[in-house]
């Protein structure tokens, strides 16, 4: 699952690369740090190597001295045993109980670590990630069962990570929604394995899994459960105070009739989004694939849009939708064009962020990280900008347009319904005196994913374009027209257009799009 990232331009002229955080918002970085495992992996294997060759020295020292003293023979009477009697207390076991062996190689795989901590994900990654399993849970109606048995794919793990999602962010903030699904799944398999079912976590028990599982069904109201699991509880620790009491007052807000058990669980909404569902359904597959007015204009051609840079090449275009328009060019970039923008754009990548009023800052609907790339960058992005003025027409020097945005996707990466042009004066598109976003291109580029953002002075009838390249997931990461009820699969190396205003000027409302969740894959855009 794939995430996209973002390159600012005061990060271009600082020269230098950013450093790795938010290492769940792109696969990219999530890949850096299986690569930084790796690292540390081997640090460990040498730490355990030279520590199994301290113990074995210790554990030939102990039989050596166990067996003089069990040798009837081995008498301190021998002047020669005497003295090695008083060298080893004098000196061995000195050596041994002193020795800095161990600290020196504990300083070792200490020091490894700290030369890795800063390419490594922190908590605010592990409570995104933990967001993002739950966000994929969400969007594509899986069970935490499905998805602990290996429903993205086949795994060899008997130990999913349940306990974390459910335990760490959504009891910890109070999502009782979510935490009764992961903990119920984490104490059946503790259940079913009479307790030695081990989580990842170590500490993790079937004692804790039914103590928060409990709490959590007591705050969505549900107190006659709340009560059979704090009793299931004390049956293995039948003397914590804490439970008792807690037993105590489950029984008599029951007696009380205390008890909301029917009330079905509602499922938060953290980003407040107001069309969910129809978002989800389309993200599902569940909307409409081709638009039902007008199927005769509605087909696949090839168009060179009257210019020679397509004469010798046309365009493969297919016509997805003509309210709003909706156009899918195939095979628009090669697999080599792909891997050098990726290659370029790679070290620059940054999470990406949204307009908020005047500012921009990160936001839990917007997964991704990028980067942007002048067309002076490499050859192949003048390559990619000139094959786009010639399949949309428009003109793509500065200002008319933005530079190249790249987007990589990460863990259930995704970007919620929004509108590619400003719907306000204040958005900083208006402050950068560059117009608005007329169009966008949305490229999908092999296993990722990049973005292109272009935009003409606003006395300009044409004031903007923009385009992405998305790249070939395994699942999700469909592009949903809310309004316009299409869902536009991600399709390798083919290139995405739409209009964003009207002709007047005015914001097109039927351009209302999403990037929904990368359920698995790679997904790049530009």
């Amino acid at each position: 699952m794939w995430a996209v990232g973002v390159l600012g331009l005061g990060a271009l002229l600082a020269w230098l690369p950013p450093a790795h955080t938010d290492t769940f918002s792109a696969l990219r970085s999530i890949r850096q740090a299986r690569g930084s495992e790796g690292r540390l992996l081997r640090r460990l294997r040498a730490y355990l190597r030279e520590e199994s060759a301290r113990l074995r020295r210790l554990s030939r020292f102990y039989e050596k001295v166990r067996a003089l003293h069990q040798d009837p023979g081995a008498s301190v009477d021998n002047p020669l045993l005497a003295f090695s009697l008083i060298k080893r207390l004098s000196s061995d076991w000195p050596s041994v109980i002193y020795s800095s062996e161990a600290t020196e190689n504990s300083r070792a795989l200490h020091a490894g670590f700290q030369e890795l901590q800063r390419e490594l994900p922190g908590a605010e990654d592990l409570d995104g990630a933990a967001r993002a399993l739950m966000r994929l849970q969400d969007v594509y109606a899986l069970s935490v069962k499905g998805m602990a048995n290996g429903l993205f794919q086949h795994t060899s793990t008997d130990r999913p990570p349940l306990y974390s999602p459910g335990r760490r962010v959504a009891y910890d903030t109070g999502d009782y929604y979510h935490s009764i699904a992961w903990l119920e799944e984490a104490v059946s398999r503790f259940r079913l394995s009479y307790g030695s079912w081990n989580p990842e976590e170590e500490r993790g028990s079937l004692e804790d899994a039914l103590d928060y599982l409990a709490f959590s069904y007591f705050m969505a109201g549900n107190i006659s459960h709340a009560l059979t699991l704090s009793r299931e509880f004390l049956h293995y620790d039948p003397s914590n105070q804490r439970v008792t009491r807690n037993v105590a007052k489950y029984e008599k807000m029951l007696a009380a009739g205390g008890d909301r058990a029917g009330r079905p669980l509602q499922r938060p909404n953290a980003t407040q989004l107001q069309n969910r569902d129809a978002y989800e359904e389309l993200c599902q597959g569940l909307g409409t694939q081709m638009a039902p007015e007008q199927p005769s204009h509605l087909g696949c051609s090839y168009e060179t849009n009257g210019s020679p840079f397509l004469l010798l090449q046309p365009a493969k275009k297919e016509t997805l939708r003509l309210q709003p328009y909706i156009v899918l060019y195939h095979d628009f970039v090669s697999d080599a064009e792909a891997e050098t923008i990726k290659g370029l754009a790679g070290p620059w990548l940054q999470r990406s962020v949204v307009a908020s009023g005047e500012k921009q800052q990160k936001a839990e609907y917007r997964i991704s990280k990028s980067a942007w790339l002048k067309d002076t960058a490499d050859p192949v992005v003048r390559a990619l900008e000139l094959r786009m003025a010639a399949v949309t027409g428009l003109d793509l020097r500065p200002p008319y347009a933005e530079y190249l945005q790249v987007v990589n996707y990460g863990l259930g990466g995704h970007y919620e319904p929004h509108f590619d042009h400003a719907t306000s004066r204040k958005s900083p598109l208006y402050r950068m005196k560059s117009g608005n976003r007329i169009a966008t291109v949305m490229i999908y580029v092999s296993p990722h994913f990049g973005l292109r953002e272009i935009r003409v002075d606003s006395s300009r009838v044409q004031s903007e374009r923009g385009w992405r390249g998305l790249s070939a997931v395994e699942a999700g990461g469909s592009t949903a027209f809310i309004y316009a009820n299409v869902s536009v699969p991600v399709v390798k190396n083919a290139a995405l257009f739409w209009w964003n205003l009207r002709r007047n000027g005015d914001g097109d409302g039927d351009t209302l799009h999403a990037g929904c969740p990368v359920l698995a894959g790679d997904k790049w855009g530009e």
